[in-house]
């Protein structure tokens, strides 16, 4: 184990890294950023073939362990000689339909479990978990006296109707604004209960090891490698994918929902900035942080950038909507701008101008 003696200097240095989940679309780059950073990588990753496509394609200074996150006698083993865990494994996205249920709890609770207490056994006290916007349900908004609400999921009536955008008691149109991580939380599909589940686990594991543990509340990820056709993808996947085939993304209710996007690099360089600032905190610490862009912009204007710079059609909106998804989610980042000096590196211009041609992880043909 590494040193954390009283003056934390040799915490600060980097030593193994285990990256659960880092043959991924996150934890790749997370991998790539840690061999970088001076820090020895080992990733456990069980292939799903839901999820990749083909081998991955893995540094040779990574030690590979190929199992579940949820088998301890596998955790264990690649636990041996770890300083630190970034645990990224998990079934992402919002369920095909609730059948997906009992794969989510699985991988996500179980696996969270399993993995906690193997860095129990094994007295590693140090841990950064991927969680997620989705922790909140419906973003904060602003009424038009000025007060805070989070309102209550949407009627499916008014999604039926076209209403798309919460509104008060009197019918007035709520104010959208920036969701800072004391807001309370409100997880409204099953994929979202499992990531607020794992961070109760990690808090909990914190408190009774005297562990430290940061939580990494992603906002909406994308960049090269996103998974290219899996029914889970996040939404920049399936525009990106719609327009290599030639078709128009299509857009779903009016275009108009807010989101924080942020591309996979600086996803990875918070990750390395919370696992030094595990290094520095006192035993008995957990913290969430928000991790976004800082700027807002809407799922219309998104799928438009991507076309203009690839060439492509333009977006088709659709009316269509998923009842479990909200309508607008952004991102106040400034706890972990201020708290652990992050800042982000891609503009949206930049982001968007890559991604249009970048290549995407190899499709899933089981």
């Amino acid at each position: 184990m590494t040193d954390t003696g009283a003056d934390g200097a040799a915490a600060r240095l980097p030593g193994l890294l285990l990256v659960t989940g880092g043959a991924g679309f996150i934890g790749s780059a997370v991998v790539e950023q840690a061999l970088g950073r001076g820090w020895r990588v080992r990733v456990l990753d069980s292939l799903r073939a839901d999820v990749h496509g083909g081998a991955p394609a893995l540094d040779e200074r990574v030690d590979f362990v190929h199992g579940d996150v949820r088998d301890a006698d596998v955790v264990d083993a690649a636990l041996i000689g770890v300083d630190a865990v970034c645990h990224q494994a998990a079934k992402v996205g919002l369920g095909v339909d609730f059948q997906d249920a009992p794969d989510y709890v699985s991988s996500n609770e179980l696996g969270t479990a399993v993995v906690l207490a193997a860095m129990d056994r094994a007295g590693i006290d140090r841990l950064v978990v991927a969680s997620s916007m989705v922790v909140y349900g419906e973003g904060s908004y602003r009424t038009r006296d000025g007060s805070t609400e989070r309102p209550a999921p949407r009627r499916i009536a008014d999604l039926d109707a076209g209403v798309f955008d919460p509104r008060d008691e009197s019918g007035d149109l709520l104010e959208p604004q920036l969701i800072a991580e004391d807001a309370p939380l409100d997880p409204r599909n099953v994929y979202a209960i499992t990531k607020l589940t794992q961070e109760h686990l990690s808090t909990s594991w914190a408190r009774s090891t005297g562990g430290r543990a940061a939580a990494l509340r992603y906002h909406n990820v994308y960049g090269p490698g996103m998974p290219q056709n899996t029914p889970y993808a996040g939404v920049a996947s399936l525009f990106r994918s719609a327009l290599e085939r030639g078709e128009a993304p299509r857009v779903f209710e009016d275009g108009a929902q807010r989101r924080d996007f942020v591309h996979v690099r600086d996803i990875a360089s918070a990750n390395l900035a919370a696992l030094e600032w595990t290094a520095e905190q006192q035993p008995d610490t957990f913290r969430a942080f928000n991790v976004g862009s800082g700027a807002v912009h809407t799922i219309g204007e998104m799928a438009a950038a991507l076309a203009r710079e690839a060439g492509g059609p333009e977006p088709v909106v659709t009316g269509e909507y998923r009842a479990g998804d909200v309508r607008h989610v952004t991102a106040s980042s400034a706890r972990l701008r201020d708290e652990l000096d992050w800042e982000p590196g891609v503009t949206f211009e930049q982001g968007m101008r890559e991604f249009a041609t970048a290549p995407l992880r190899a499709a899933v043909t089981g």
